[in-house]
């Protein structure tokens, strides 16, 4: 397994100028698409549980009960995305994503079989593996993305990289509606949901990761390329050639991120991020059906709504990051949490019908993938390259394991079940309330550290020849 997942070794540098160009412009293009679809794919069996939920209550089985098992998901993606980041940052990525996307999509497969739904406790054994084997997603992209894009260009591509997320939530409700109309078409209607929530998209999925395996490339050095600090002569602050070597575990973890202060404080904010993100989103379906009285149909349409709204939401984040703030992520986040705590309260109160509450869920879905986004982004940037899937494990550590699995999952589920909806709501307007303090923190640090440095074109003996690109 180690000499399948390591790293390829550097190849000779291409001679001929014009054809290492060409090369780095289609190899750009290939390798984020490999990681857009893959990722996206991902998203097809990450949140089937909470969709399979209104479901596995009416076999009886509570609110309560359901949320501790579903809580088994996050806290193993939030434990494997920091130490499988870890390994991923020294592994080739062209393996390691689709790896972890097969074997998520073989453990989505049994957990919609009647074993996979025998009782709680089986039900969370199968949540843990498959959060365990979607927490092999988000490093390998990590690691694609710092080696092929710059830091000036990095924060544009990872707001278009991000949307795969969306992409692959928002596809995920429509994959279940075709799913369970195919099983109803050929006479398999009593098993129609579990095909449609788990088996359907799971296959997907497979075919997927091998495209992703085809496409994905792991560092242009594999290719005869120049580094990508080279390339477009944008080198970061600190920049020298131990960036390019392969760190050991040591390094990551004890030199570059445990260590790293700010990195802490960003982590931290996430928590909050990510329980308003999954605390909406996993519950969605259960609140429209029980409070609401929505069809299974209106659920996925809002559910695929939810996701998709994010798509232009996260852009606007991207390009205000940049444009606007000038590389500071804080405000950003600060201004798109605001809107998140005012869509929350109308999502809650709104008492005028089906049609605002779709709408206020959409705008939830807007404005809160941004700040995710920008805390990844912010994450990449405050470690090495190779040390960047460990650096964002730590922050996606508190998202997922905090925010997602014990509040999202946990917390709210309880809150919900002994004290009613109405509590469930404050508590998400409270994480919002402290995810804005808690960045205004880093603001402070951000615009104390100001701007990063030029560099000049002496880091590399090819960087005159790309110097037009910066």
């Amino acid at each position: 397994m180690k000499n399948f997942l390591q790293p390829p070794a550097p190849r000779s540098p291409i001679a001929d100028k014009a054809k290492a160009d060409s090369d780095y412009k289609r190899m750009r293009w290939q390798v984020f698409i490999g990681i857009f679809v893959g990722y996206a794919a991902y998203y097809l069996v990450r949140k089937n549980f909470s969709l399979a939920m209104p479901y596995l209550i009416e076999m009886g089985f509570s609110k309560g009960d359901l949320g501790i098992a579903f809580a088994f998901n996050g806290i193993a993606y939030g434990l494997s995305k920091f130490l499988m980041g870890g390994i991923s940052d020294r592994s080739n990525a062209r393996f390691f994503l689709p790896l972890g996307l097969a074997l998520a999509s073989i453990a989505t497969i049994l957990a919609g079989t009647s074993i996979g739904m025998y009782n709680i406790a089986v039900m969370a054994v199968f949540q843990f593996l498959i959060g365990w084997f979607g927490g092999m997603g988000w490093p390998p992209c990590g690691r694609v993305m710092t080696h092929w894009f710059s830091v000036k260009e990095r924060g544009t591509k990872m707001a278009v990289w991000n949307l795969a997320h969306n992409v692959g939530g928002g596809l995920l409700g429509q994959v279940i509606k075709w799913g369970m109309l195919f099983a109803v078409s050929v006479g398999f209607s009593s098993f129609a949901w579990r095909f449609g929530i788990f088996f359907f998209p799971a296959g997907i999925a497979l075919v997927i990761a091998l495209i992703a395996l085809l496409m994905i490339r792991d560092n242009p050095q594999s290719k005869g390329l120049p580094s990508i600090e080279e390339y477009k002569n944008d080198y970061p602050p600190n920049y020298s050639a131990e960036s390019e070597k392969i760190l050991t575990t040591r390094e990551i973890f004890f030199k570059y991120v445990l260590n790293n202060k700010m990195l802490w404080f960003v982590a931290i904010a996430n928590a909050f991020v990510y329980f308003i993100r999954y605390g909406v989103q996993d519950w969605a379906p259960t609140y429209f059906s029980e409070v609401k009285g929505y069809s299974q149909a209106e659920i996925s349409n809002a559910y695929s709504l939810y996701e998709w709204a994010a798509i232009p939401g996260t852009l606007l984040c991207g390009w205000v990051s940049d444009k606007l703030f000038s590389g500071k992520r804080a405000m950003t986040t600060i201004i798109f949490m605001l809107f998140v705590m005012a869509a929350i309260f109308v999502y809650w109160l709104n008492p005028y019908g089906k049609v605002v509450d779709t709408v206020a869920l959409t705008a939830i879905g807007f404005f809160i993938y941004g700040p995710v986004m920008l805390i990844g982004v912010h994450a990449l940037d405050l470690a090495p390259k190779n040390a960047a899937g460990t650096s964002a494990g730590l922050t996606g550590f508190f998202g997922y394991f905090v925010g997602t699995s014990l509040l999202a999952n946990i917390v709210m589920g309880q809150v919900i079940e002994r004290y009613g909806w109405p509590q469930g709501f404050q508590l998400l307007i409270a994480s919002c309330v402290l995810a804005i303090i808690l960045m205004a923190f880093t603001y402070r640090k951000e615009k104390r550290s100001g701007a990063p440095p030029l560099h000049k074109a002496s880091h590399g003996s090819m960087s005159f020849i790309y110097r037009k690109k910066k």
